[in-house]
């Protein structure tokens, strides 16, 4: 079977563990693959996922303190979600989108791969809480915008790596303060968690920001100029301060897509 009938399979695997294994071994094969220059057809709906987690409007996920165990799990459940989520966003990109270079999909079978080893480092961190992925409620914002993008890949890059999960670079830091408060064994095993997920998610957001500009370049287009448009156009989430300008900057961002961040954002 070809690289992106794969990554179309594994997209509509429900199974956590199964999607996570599959994302691993799809990436380990990928360079013995031919890639179909189109897309194949979906059968199923998308993505596959499993019964549990409920998932529910943001407003509505409990917000429970990390300082009690259940607040911790609750916490640790939270940022499984969104690498579940993320395995899902890499290997839609790796699958949906036609004419662009084999590098394209292999980058984004990367991204899944990384993003699985996430997964499992969280899901094995809460069985040592006495939960499992499943047991709290979810939101399914990462995968709105994924769906909002699914006709333009310009779109895609500029809203999914280089949006929603460039604001972890931000975000994470002030979760590993909070952790690090609580000062149990657990909450600084997620810390350490969190230094891993950090690490790998420049990578990510500079992968995104690669084939932006890439895009941007071949359509003639001005990426700063052209990312607020997309904003609008997609309904993207404003971003608010502080930013991790150091994760970003190795992220790739320029000094004026920074600027315009800052002068874009409220007081």
């Amino acid at each position: 079977m070809e690289l992106r009938q794969q990554a179309l399979a594994a997209l509509c695997e429900p199974d956590p563990a199964a999607k996570a294994a599959a994302a691993l071994a799809l990436h380990a094969a990928a360079p013995g693959l031919p890639i179909a220059a189109t897309a194949p057809v979906s059968a199923q709906p998308l993505p596959g996922r499993p019964a549990q987690p409920v998932l529910v409007h943001p407003a509505k996920v409990p917000r429970r303190s990390p300082h009690k165990p259940e607040g911790l799990a609750a916490l640790l459940h939270a940022i499984a979600h969104i690498e579940f989520n993320a395995i899902n966003l890499a290997l839609d990109a790796a699958w949906r989108f036609d004419g662009l270079p084999p590098q394209f999909q292999h980058d984004w079978l990367r991204v899944a791969a990384e993003e699985a080893t996430h997964f499992g480092l969280l899901r094995d961190h809460l069985a040592t809480l006495g939960h499992a992925y499943g047991d709290f409620a979810a939101h399914d914002n990462l995968w709105t915008m994924c769906e909002r993008t699914a006709g333009d890949v310009v779109a895609r890059m500029a809203l999914v790596p280089r949006t929603l999960e460039a604001r972890g670079l931000d975000a994470t830091p002030q979760i590993q303060d909070k952790l690090r408060a609580v000062g149990s064994p657990a909450a600084l095993r997620a810390v350490e968690i969190l230094d891993v997920i950090l690490r790998d998610e420049v990578g990510h957001v500079a992968i995104g920001n690669h084939w932006y500009r890439w895009l941007c370049a071949r359509e003639g287009l001005d990426p700063v100029a052209h990312y607020p448009v997309l904003a609008q156009r997609h309904a993207a989430p404003r971003l608010h301060p502080p930013f991790n300008t150091r994760a970003r900057l190795k992220a790739g961002f320029s000094a004026d897509e920074l600027a315009w961040l800052a002068g874009a954002s409220p007081p």
